[in-house]
């Protein structure tokens, strides 16, 4: 029996996208309650009867969230440019050698607005 597992994780950061011209709101200093899904897919365990311990996942998510929540976004290597694109790709690449079963990561700035990354090509 195949199975797509998500949890999903809440952290408070602020930034501002610096590519974008100095009138754009973006441009400004603002935060967000992002909010992120991380999925996994994969064949269920027969004698477990799971496909993966949420803890696991958690665990998994915890450093990276470390280096997330409360802090200026553009002040985190890799994030100088943080757009929802560029946070979930970060997560991915370095949750994917922890979790070889993530199919998807989910970055939501805001209830209406989400990015959804499902790994580089190839």
């Amino acid at each position: 029996m195949n199975v797509e597992l998500r949890k999903t994780f809440q952290f408070e950061a602020a930034h501002l996208l610096p590519k974008l011209p100095d009138t754009h709101k973006c441009r400004r200093l603002h935060g967000h309650s992002f909010k992120v899904d991380i999925v996994v897919a994969g064949p269920c365990d027969p004698e477990l009867g799971w496909l993966i311990d949420y803890a696991d996942l958690s665990a998994a998510f915890r450093p990276l969230w470390e280096q997330l929540d409360h802090r200026y976004l553009n002040e985190v290597p890799g994030l100088e440019n943080p757009t929802s694109e560029q946070i979930a790709v970060w997560i991915w690449d370095r949750l994917k050698p922890q979790l070889p079963l993530l199919t998807e990561v989910v970055v939501a700035e805001t209830c209406t607005a989400r990015c959804v990354f499902r790994g580089h090509p190839g």
